[in-house]
């Protein structure tokens, strides 16, 4: 399984790059929002990818985070979402714009990715609601460790630059806390009634994790969802 590639771009085209890998070329599928993300032809590039194996094709599709891959991941679980369909809508939308999507039902935001009809849009929804306060709970635990991990990825050819050591393990429950406010903020709720909702949630589930708070305070906004 090939998960991530890091070397040069040498072309790009609308919806593909060629990523030069030590002298090996390597087409990879990307969506339009990740293609406007990226460098240079010539430039270092990087991307997290997933490998589609099918009879006769092998396929790789391209990220600029691993949310972002894991979203997509979700998505070709939905009967008829293939691996493109599944691009064209984190093009359209990306990762938190399909968490709201999917959390506030809104089908026409899924349907305007190119290729996505009404019923294939209503399916995404149904099959993936339940499942998007654990992709939430992930998003924020990634953007954690990203802002204070203990490796930050640096272009190619440049030292791993090492940052402070993550928090003890006291300030959990505020981390926890934190990410969750951060997702529902991220999600179209606003902050009052967001911090609202999980502080009501913590003080009912002290131990509770992302995960739980999220899903607490979802069900007490379900009715201000916009």
């Amino acid at each position: 399984m090939i998960g991530k590639l890091s070397g040069r771009l040498d072309w790009r085209g609308s919806d593909q790059v060629l990523i030069d890998v030590r002298g090996v070329g390597y087409i990879v599928y990307v969506s339009e929002r990740t293609l406007a993300g990226l460098p240079s032809l010539g430039e270092a590039v990087s991307l997290y990818t997933d490998l589609v194996v099918r009879e006769d094709l092998l396929q790789l599709f391209g990220f600029a985070s691993m949310i972002d891959k894991e979203w997509h991941k979700l998505l070709t679980t939905v009967q008829g979402v293939g691996a493109k369909a599944a691009l064209a809508i984190m093009g359209t939308l990306g990762a938190e714009g399909v968490a709201r999507a999917i959390n506030l039902g809104d089908q026409r935001a899924i349907q305007s990715a190119q290729g996505v009809g009404p019923k294939l849009a209503q399916r995404v929804i149904l099959e993936l609601k339940a499942k998007a306060p654990n992709m939430m709970a992930l998003g924020s635990t990634m953007s954690g460790l990203a802002d204070a991990g203990d490796v930050v990825l640096e272009p190619l050819g440049e030292p791993m630059a090492r940052k402070a050591p993550p928090p003890p393990p006291q300030a959990g429950r505020a981390s926890f806390t934190a990410d969750a406010l951060s997702a529902l903020i991220n999600l179209g709720y606003g902050q009052g009634d967001a911090a609202q909702a999980v502080s009501t949630v913590a003080a009912d589930l002290p131990e509770a994790d992302t995960q739980a708070l999220i899903r607490g305070a979802l069900k007490l906004l379900a009715p201000k969802a916009r």
